[in-house]
């Protein structure tokens, strides 16, 4: 489990990932930005990816497939 924490060093605020300092900034905001930047990036890398089975092959489709960014209800038309 990797411990992220911040610490005043002088006027810096320096990061520190598993007591190793990391990253120095001018503000405790900044610091607290990076340090949930990296917490979100490194839970995004741990969850797994479903993967395709081995057996089927993979068919070219004739069109390119369009998936939303982001999946909605379709509205109802009165």
């Amino acid at each position: 489990m990797t411990i992220y924490s911040i610490v005043k060093i002088g006027s810096d605020y320096v990061v520190q990932v598993d007591r190793q300092s990391v990253m120095k900034f001018s503000s405790r905001r900044q610091a607290a930005r990076s340090v949930a930047e990296a917490s979100g990036l490194l839970a995004a890398s741990l969850v797994p990816h479903d993967t395709p089975d081995e057996e089927a092959p993979e068919e070219e489709p004739d069109e390119p497939v369009i998936r939303p960014s982001i999946s909605r209800d379709s509205p109802e038309l009165a």
